[in-house]
């Protein structure tokens, strides 16, 4: 049997060297990647003949397996179409088929960014002022897909400071706001949820004085399922002692319908739920827990504004299985700019009830006003970061960041233009 190796440096430049030296109907027999590039070991179609028909041969192969294991007659025309073959009871066939398909995407993907760049050279061409505004969107934090989708649908422009209010009156548009205080009005039953560190506690503690304040010691209560950390209750009941209010631990679900069915009197009962990575199996135990206490639970997630904007997504959909009264956005004192979290709040269609700033209680936790916020987001844009795209950076960025997302509001036709 004369089995013969051939090596190049792509799959199909060896497939290539098979097909002009033992034609068509050569049989592939194995298929690897070595240090001198593509290595298969082919046989001539004769060959493998004589060996099926050996009656000593340990396996036979049927007519149709034969035929599976040939190349098609258009391999490599000048068509330039792709055959694919396989061999029978050779798993190494399959090895070579994947091979093939992946330096075919990986030719696509490639040609694909070619031309999205060249693409997008051509658009800062022509489109000076939307290429600006597309530079301020980023260094602002908002995520290439919710910036590209924006200046798509923003009317063509000479103005760079037209273009610029009309952006900014979308983003308003979109931006879903409580402006007072609706939580502290209306009362209920709230749990405070959200991952480790984004300030729970304290805001909690702001909510009830707020509460406090407004309807009387007697009216508002609070619950803590943070058993974990050592000491983690203990903060809270000293805002409590402080508040007059007194503090529930809640162990499980049972405690936690029985607690709230006495609670049921109360104007306002808040819950602090303890932090936990988004990626813990437990999250869902605890949105579990509070969907089962027996009462409407509405849970507010909070969001930490120094965080960025990958964690944050993964944050909310681990929070959001069950669905989300609201959010809070927490640590805005920390944060360099507000983009990516205004961001995730507009893609993922939140609410957004205040914004906390600061550990002072009550006086760090304010009502969410969307054009004071998307201000001071593009006047803290920083002047020189290392994070700032270049040119040819920011031409690859944008071109890859080409498709479009359903969860931003079309609302030009409203937008003002004084």
């Amino acid at each position: 049997m004369n089995v013969k190796k051939y090596i190049a440096a792509t799959s199909r430049e060896a497939l290539r060297l098979v097909k002009n030296e033992l034609g068509d109907d050569a049989v592939i027999l194995s298929n690897r990647q070595t240090v001198n590039g593509v290595e298969i070991m082919a046989l001539a179609s004769n060959e493998m003949s004589n060996l099926t028909a050996n009656p000593e041969a340990p396996a036979k192969t049927t007519k149709s397996e034969q035929n599976s294991s040939v190349f098609s007659q258009s391999f490599c025309a000048e068509s330039d179409k792709q055959a694919v073959f396989s061999q029978p009871n050779m798993p190494t066939s399959e090895s070579l088929m994947c091979d093939i398909i992946t330096e075919i995407k990986a030719m696509r993907n490639a040609m694909e960014n070619q031309l999205a760049t060249v693409a997008w050279g051509n658009f800062t061409q022509r489109h000076p002022v939307k290429t600006k505004l597309l530079r301020n969107l980023l260094r602002a934090g908002f995520s290439p897909l919710l910036s590209r989708r924006l200046v798509d649908k923003l009317p063509v422009s000479q103005r760079y400071e037209q273009s610029m209010k009309k952006a900014v009156s979308a983003l308003v548009f979109n931006l879903q706001t409580v402006a007072s205080d609706e939580i502290i009005e209306n009362g209920g039953v709230y749990a405070l949820i959200g991952p480790t560190g984004v300030g729970k506690t304290t805001t909690t503690a702001k909510l009830a004085a707020r509460g406090v304040m407004r309807h009387g010691a007697d009216k508002v209560a609070l619950l803590t399922t943070d058993s974990y950390r050592i000491g983690g209750h203990e903060q809270l009941r000293i805002y409590g002692k402080l508040l007059g209010i007194p503090v529930r631990s809640i162990k499980d679900t049972d405690d936690l319908q029985l607690t709230l069915s006495e609670l049921k009197n109360k104007h306002m009962v808040l819950i602090d739920t303890v932090g936990m990575s988004q990626r813990d199996q437990m999250v869902a135990e605890q949105v579990a827990m509070l969907c089962d206490g027996g009462t409407d639970v509405k849970r507010l997630l909070l969001i930490n504004a120094t965080s960025n904007g990958n964690t944050l997504d993964e944050v909310i959909s681990a929070y959001q299985s069950k669905g989300i009264h609201g959010c809070i956005i927490t640590k805005v004192d920390e944060a360099v700019n507000l983009g990516v979290a205004l961001d995730v709040v507009i893609r993922h269609k939140l609410v957004l009830h205040y914004v906390a700033n600061g550990q002072k209680v009550p006086e760090d936790l304010h009502s969410a006003n969307p054009r004071y916020l998307l201000h001071r987001t593009f006047e803290s844009v920083p002047g020189d970061s290392p994070f700032s795209l270049q040119d040819s950076e920011f031409a690859l960025v944008m071109a890859a960041s080409d498709s479009p997302t359903s969860n931003f509001r079309e609302a030009y036709a409203g937008v003002a233009h004084d």
